[in-house]
């Protein structure tokens, strides 16, 4: 199976195109989801981050408040390195116990990882090939302005917690530019999907191998 890693920055348009390449055939994890798995009641994750940033971030639910976590994390670089530390590694791991999980089922897939992070952290390297969704600086900031009505300083503190697009896309194999509209979009998600598929077939002997 060809394991493909999809990044990109907050609001690049990352989940747009990984539902596009789902459309296409291709398999997809997103690790927003499994942080939001990590993060229920009861997993071990959610023990060590409640213990690591206290009581204020636990909601009337028991549920962890991930608005005031990430107000926490996004405007402190130590606070966003100790979450990081806590949850990459796991992350990561359920990662590879996916990519197992479809591989067994269809070895001659694309199996297709989604994470924000997945440069900054490194686990880059993990992926036969690697995506990377672009778009403008002021782009994201609208998208971010009309999706979660924070205030500009709180855009600019994502923003700045992030490694820049322009440098995520020097360590891509692919780039999508998703600034234009969603049938620019496809068509660039379409070729990069035939990209793939050519990739897989000239290779899917030695990677068996």
């Amino acid at each position: 199976m060809l394991r493909v890693g999809l990044t990109g920055g907050i609001a690049t348009g990352k989940s747009t195109v990984g539902q596009m390449f789902v459309d296409l055939g291709c398999h997809l994890i997103d690790s927003d989801t499994i942080a939001h798995q990590l993060y229920e009641p009861g997993q071990p994750i959610y023990d060590a981050v409640v213990q690591a940033f206290g009581p204020r971030i636990v909601a009337p639910n028991g549920t962890i408040d991930r608005k005031i976590l990430g107000e926490i994390v996004f405007n402190d670089p130590q606070s966003r390195a100790k979450l990081n530390s806590l949850l990459h590694p796991a992350i990561i791991q359920r990662q590879q116990e996916w990519l197992r999980e479809i591989e067994g089922k269809i070895p001659d897939g694309i199996g297709i990882v989604g994470a924000t992070l997945m440069i900054e952290a490194g686990n880059y390297r993990n992926f036969d090939k690697l995506i990377v969704v672009s778009c403008s600086t002021e782009e994201q900031k609208r998208r971010l302005r009309q999706r979660s009505h924070l205030s500009e300083e709180q855009i600019e503190a994502r923003l700045r917690s992030q490694m820049p697009t322009d440098e995520k896309v020097k360590y891509a194999d692919y780039v999508i530019d998703s600034s234009g509209d969603l049938a620019r979009t496809s068509n660039q998600v379409a070729e990069v999907n035939s990209r793939l598929r050519e990739f897989a077939a000239s290779t899917s002997g030695r990677r068996r191998s």
